[in-house]
């Protein structure tokens, strides 16, 4: 009966072990096409660079409207419904990663940023949205490792609705990165290194899976608060320097159309 027993306990642990091997192979399998996404600024290679900067406006657009939607539409719902309802403790952490946002981009603004964007000067505005991209994916690390966690089909089904939420957020931060004095080749590669940080999310998860939920209950609003910070002190401010009232009203429908985004991507979650 004990020999029994043994045979059952190590054909348990060995199943264990399999299925937690089927699970990393899913989770980061997932986790690297995500990252491979943050490449889509490839397409552009092919298009003349004045053609390019004339369209930039609206990208820059797009990714404000894509960063407010994203912050109000999913993540302080998500910190909400997560935890016990709209607490004090939600509006700290929004606030608190306001505040990280601020203290940041005052490090980095080291040159006044009235200068003429050029090769030589890249505005902070473009580092500060490439902080905030690296937070989100981390975020979409530990949401997909969460996730596989539950179960495979879990994990596929969140893993298809952040593949939808990152391209057009990817496509938003390349044309902030170009606009923002970045070469296309360098605006294509950093785009690349901070999507890894959605790798080093889901390996933390499926190390720590038990912690996941404290560590998320701060995360996830604090990255609202620098994804509101970025869109509303850095590139909404970009969109005011133009006057034309045909080029402010596209850019008010690529605004909408980046929030409309995210309440589509809200219906298809």
């Amino acid at each position: 009966m004990i020999s029994v027993l043994k045979v059952y306990v190590k054909n348990v642990k060995q199943l264990i072990i399999i299925k937690m091997n089927i699970i990393w192979i899913y989770a980061l399998s997932s986790v690297i096409i995500i990252s491979l996404i943050s490449l889509i600024g490839i397409v552009t290679l092919s298009i003349k660079i004045d053609k390019l900067r004339r369209i930039l406006i609206y990208l820059i657009s797009f990714s404000a409207g894509a960063l407010i939607g994203d912050a109000f539409i999913h993540l302080i719902p998500e910190a909400v419904e997560g935890g016990e309802g709209f607490s004090i403790a939600i509006s700290c952490y929004v606030i608190l990663g306001i505040i990280i946002s601020f203290i940041i981009e005052k490090f980095i603004h080291f040159r006044h940023c009235h200068m003429p964007i050029t090769k030589e000067h890249e505005h902070p505005f473009a580092w500060m949205n490439l902080f905030g991209d690296a937070i989100h994916n981390l975020i979409d690390g530990l949401i997909i490792g969460a996730a596989y966690l539950v179960s495979i089909p879990v994990g596929i089904a969140t893993t298809i609705a952040v593949i939808l939420h990152e391209i057009p957020q990817e496509i938003g931060d390349f044309g902030v990165l170009v606009h923002g004095g970045f070469s296309v080749k360098k605006a294509i590669f950093l785009n690349f290194i901070t999507a890894l940080t959605a790798i080093i999310g889901t390996i933390a998860v499926l190390i720590f899976g038990t912690h996941f939920v404290n560590l998320s209950s701060f995360l996830i609003p604090f990255a609202a608060g620098n994804f509101i910070y970025i869109a509303s002190t850095d590139l909404i401010p970009e969109l005011h320097k133009e006057t034309v009232i045909s080029k402010s009203i596209l850019q008010l429908i690529w605004f909408a159309l980046g929030i409309s985004v995210m309440f589509l991507l809200l219906k298809l979650e």
